[in-house]
């Protein structure tokens, strides 16, 4: 503040320094007592409205490269010096008023964009085409880790995650816990061990008691390890590991989404660089490209195999968000997983019991006034933002804390954030949902 002051006074002190000369030319010249008094006031207040202008350009001037969110606070002190002259200044008071209206409609706005999660811009780096088929297995790892975590060394790190997005619901290292799918590590030798379940019926999928019985008709079970794991990515209902089932379906459902399936789509290739990731960071011998590729044949059908990225529709670092904003909202609700873990009216396919059901215009004015609630939201909105960029602000009883990963605030642009508290606002039990656009 002191800074801000010092700043104010260097940019406009003539301007200063001719209002206090008025002050004093005022104060001597004007020999009626009432209106001397009257002229030195308004002197005095056009003081202190300009200290107040000259405070919010300096404060404009040293915020607007840096990364601090004060750039509001320049129109906030607009704000006041507008309002503050208009009770002084009968005769433009009606123009001050106006004008403070304005810059305090304007102060709300930019306090509220500049509170949304900010994204980087930039232009994207370009995206390489690769050919998977032809490299070494360390290579052939490091994309898998790309695919999975968003760099290579990423794997470790808190809210890294990927075009896979796996790390929403995965962990994947010894003594980390998966609450909504199985940790990962080990899975290679584990996934040996899986077929051989009396739940899994290897090679008789009719005796299978899952939502689905096969990947699609025809196409058996998984015969090995390699198998297996394509099995779980392509089918994940195929096998549902106990205690990871969809709540209400005594683990029949999985809430996995196959993962070649849009939103995620990964193809063959990307799926066997992921594979060969899970063997290689355990010093395990991978199977080669071409068998892992085959895996994933005999349970993905050709039609529904997605293409690998050709050079003409590639799109530049398409895993750096899983939504820019730009998608309707149904499209964000999927591409961030939501549907896979809550139940959103109006939203197809968003069936989700592993978190609670999503009706924020009744559930949010409860949870702001309930006694237990620690956060700062005071607003509908707020709560929303809130709930999906620190989620450990208020947790829901009877949902476990951490449960919801807590990366969409760096995952989903500002602009996806703010269509998803848009439409949940507006989300009401017993009311018909608004049109998901």
């Amino acid at each position: 503040m002191i800074e801000l002051i010092k700043a104010a006074l260097a940019m406009g002190w003539p301007a200063l320094g001719l209002l206090v000369a008025l002050l004093f030319y005022f104060k001597f010249s004007i020999s009626d007592p009432i209106a001397n008094k009257r002229a030195v006031f308004k002197t005095f207040i056009g003081i202190l409205g300009a200290i107040l202008l000259f405070m919010a350009i300096a404060n404009y001037k040293m915020n607007f490269f840096g990364e601090s969110r004060l750039l509001p606070v320049s129109l906030v002190l607009i704000t006041s010096m507008a309002f503050m002259m208009a009770l002084y200044f009968a005769n433009i008071s009606a123009l001050l008023r106006i004008g403070g209206f304005m810059f305090f409609i304007a102060a709300a706005l930019s306090g509220y964009g500049n509170w949304l999660p900010q994204v980087e811009g930039g232009f994207p780096p370009i995206e390489e085409k690769k050919d998977f088929s032809n490299m070494p297995q360390t290579e052939l790892a490091d994309e898998g880790e790309k695919i999975i975590f968003g760099g290579v060394g990423q794997n470790k790190v808190q809210g890294a995650i990927g075009k896979g997005q796996c790390p929403l619901c995965h962990a994947f290292h010894k003594g980390m816990l998966g609450e909504r799918a199985p940790n990962l590590d080990g899975l290679p030798e584990r996934a040996g061990t899986q077929i051989e379940d009396a739940r899994y019926h290897k090679g008789n999928p009719a005796a299978r008691d899952f939502d689905q019985k096969e990947a699609f008709p025809g196409s058996g079970t998984a015969e090995n390890a390699q198998e297996y794991i394509a099995e779980s990515h392509s089918c994940p209902s195929c096998f549902v590991v106990t205690g990871y089932g969809v709540k209400g379906t005594n683990d029949k459902v999985s809430p996995m989404p196959a993962i070649h399936k849009p939103p995620i789509s990964l193809s063959l290739p990307e799926l066997a660089a992921v594979d060969t990731w899970l063997y290689v960071r355990e010093g395990r011998e991978a199977p080669s490209f071409d068998e892992i590729v085959k895996s994933y044949e005999k349970f993905i059908p050709e039609s529904d195999r997605p293409k690998p990225p050709t050079e003409g529709d590639a799109k530049p670092g398409a895993s750096a968000l899983m939504a820019d904003g730009t998608e309707p909202v149904d499209q964000i609700f999927a591409k961030g997983q939501c549907v896979a873990c809550h139940t959103i009216p109006g939203i197809a396919g968003a069936m989700g019991t592993i978190g609670p059901k999503l009706v924020e215009g009744t559930n949010a004015p409860l949870r702001i006034k309930d006694k237990e609630y620690k956060g700062k939201a005071k607003s509908v909105p707020d709560y929303i933002m809130e709930s999906i960029v620190e989620p450990s602000a208020y947790v829901v009883k009877g949902f476990p804390d951490n449960t919801m990963p807590k990366v969409f605030g760096q995952k989903l642009s500002a602009g996806a954030l703010k269509k998803i508290v848009d439409y949940l606002s507006q989300v009401q039990e017993g009311k018909e949902p608004p049109k998901a656009s």
